[in-house]
C-alpha cells in the first residue's frame, strides 16, 4: 500500500496531466509540480489567499504560509535530524543561516538528549543497593 502523500501526489498528478490535455497548445511545461491549469507558476498571492481560505474552513488559527517551513524546521530537528540535512530541505544557501534561525530548537533538542543520557546513570536508589 502506497504511503498517503505518495497516493494524494499521484492522485494530483493525474489531474494535472487531465488539465495539460485539456489546455492543449496553451500548456507550458515549468517542471513545477503545483501549477496553474496552463502548467504556469501559481502566483504567491493566490497561494497566499488559498492557504487563508483552507485555514478558515478547517476552524485553525490564521497562519503564513511561510510558517509551515518554520514548523517542518522544528520537526526535523526534534526528530533528530541533522543541520545540513534541514539545510538542504529548506534550500538554505548556508548551514549558517539554518543553525542561525533555529538555534533555540537545536539548543532545546541538544538538553533534552542530554537530559535522557542522564536518566541511564540516575539508578533508583533500591536497584543501586542491590
Amino acid at each position: 500500500m502506497a504511503l498517503p502523500l505518495v497516493a494524494i501526489l499521484r492522485e494530483h498528478r493525474k489531474r494535472q496531466l487531465e488539465e495539460r490535455f485539456a489546455a492543449g497548445d496553451r500548456w507550458r511545461d515549468s517542471g513545477l509540480v503545483f501549477t496553474t491549469p496552463f502548467g504556469r507558476p501559481i502566483e504567491p498571492r493566490n497561494v497566499n489567499r488559498m492557504f487563508h481560505r483552507l485555514c478558515e474552513k478547517a476552524g485553525v488559527p490564521q497562519v503564513r504560509v511561510h510558517d509551515l517551513r518554520h514548523s517542518c524546521a522544528t520537526l526535523l530537528f526534534t526528530e533528530g535530524v541533522e543541520a545540513v540535512t534541514v539545510q538542504r530541505i529548506l534550500r538554505h544557501s548556508a548551514i549558517g543561516v539554518t543553525t542561525g534561525i533555529y538555534v533555540e530548537v537545536i539548543e532545546s533538542v541538544k538538553r533534552d538528549a542530554l537530559d535522557s543520557m542522564g536518566n541511564l546513570f540516575d539508578a533508583p536508589a533500591d536497584d543501586a543497593a542491590g
